[in-house]
């Protein structure tokens, strides 16, 4: 089966959305199937086209990481997407940003089109009456449905009414992501991994404003993993509160480095404002580690008291209470192992794979193909 995909960013870049959409691509081909990853050439220095663990990735012009780049990169995308799609077998779009130039292959070519629904980005867009209308055209262009979250599914329901729907939550690669033994913090001194990259929406700003509550309760150091435009006032903040000692911002990490920082983790905390389904929460749980996150978007999908807890989004003072308690529950170790038997069960990158498979060979099927 040849598949041809479009995401707007694809790793070097580093995120939920660039994890899922590569490690998708990477189990499609070791399935035998043929895929071509359609994406922006949005860092410095990026190869035009090259074979990503047997992806083809091929990348177009990017001018700017704004509503107009966006834009542009994607109507400059359609003519390479257009040739790319020639002789596909199925068409697929990661994220509504990535929609058009598939929409408009499947107008010439009539292959089945899937779209797949992520970020917070649409559902903010989708209450905005102006948007409403372009993005209830891009969801009933398509033959299937994909969404992150159940939220996102529900949100994009109440703009179209699509009859094949379904909330598919990103996956993990459980061989990567898995407890390993790795050097402990001090002695009574517990270690918190925060995964997020530094934009306003990850929330960042309240866990470093409950540290100093964390800090009067117990022996705490916190690591930021992730870099963005935040940094240098959210380290201004920290040496502000007097916790910048304890608070290590080690900026971004390529996602080899990943396993070993969560599984060092007593608790990895997930602050965010808003949420689809974090990949970085479900990498954490595959490293049998428990996860504290906050009670938005999708993650009270992926998370509740028995893999770890929930607390009030942009409330210092309850991320602290929640996270002490859950550092002194004298079942956090098997909190951990719950939580990695969860992902294994329901979210590992296989499932995942073989769900995307399954909606492939019954749209195929429909068109005696």
């Amino acid at each position: 089966m040849k598949v041809v995909q479009q995401c707007i960013y694809f790793p070097p870049e580093v995120g939920g959305l660039e994890s899922h959409a590569f490690h998708l691509c990477r189990w499609l081909v070791g399935m035998g199937h043929d895929v071509t990853m359609v994406t922006s050439r949005s860092l410095p220095g990026v190869a035009r086209e090259e074979n990503m663990d047997g992806v083809r990735v091929v990348r177009t012009w990017f001018p700017s990481r704004d509503t107009f780049g966006w834009t542009a990169h994607t109507l400059a995308s359609i003519p390479v997407y257009l040739r790319e799609a020639a002789g596909a077998d199925v068409l697929h779009a990661q994220t509504f940003a990535s929609a058009l130039p598939g929409m408009i292959a499947r107008r010439r070519d009539s292959q089945p089109f899937v779209l797949t629904l992520h970020t917070s980005h649409f559902l903010r867009l989708a209450r905005k009456p102006a948007w409403r209308g372009v993005l209830r055209r891009i969801i009933r262009s398509a033959d299937w449905l994909l969404a992150a979250s159940e939220e996102i599914r529900d949100v994009a329901l109440d703009l179209y009414p699509h009859p094949r729907a379904e909330a598919l939550p990103n996956g993990v690669d459980t061989e990567q992501f898995r407890p390993t033994p790795t050097p402990a913090p001090a002695a009574g001194r517990f270690r918190l991994i925060v995964p997020r990259r530094l934009f306003e929406k990850n929330g960042v700003e309240f866990f470093i404003r409950a540290m100093p509550l964390l800090r009067a309760r117990l022996d705490v150091e916190a690591v930021l993993v992730g870099d963005g435009p935040e940094r240098a006032r959210l380290e201004a903040l920290a040496r502000d509160l007097a916790v910048h000692e304890h608070v290590q911002f080690l900026g971004s990490r390529p996602n080899a480095e990943m396993p070993s920082l969560l599984a060092g983790a007593d608790a990895v905390v997930i602050p965010s404002l808003m949420e689809a389904t974090s990949v970085a929460a479900l990498e954490a749980m595959s490293c049998a580690v428990p996860v504290a996150a906050s009670r938005v978007g999708g993650l009270p999908e992926i998370i509740d008291e028995e893999v770890g807890t929930l607390f009030e989004p942009a409330d210092p003072a309850d991320l602290a209470e929640r996270v002490s308690a859950l550092l002194e529950r004298p079942d956090r170790d098997a909190a951990g192992a719950r939580g990695r038997e969860r992902v294994v069960a329901r979210w590992s990158l296989e499932r995942l794979a073989r769900r995307h498979v399954e909606i492939y060979e019954t749209l195929l099927g429909e068109r005696g193909r």
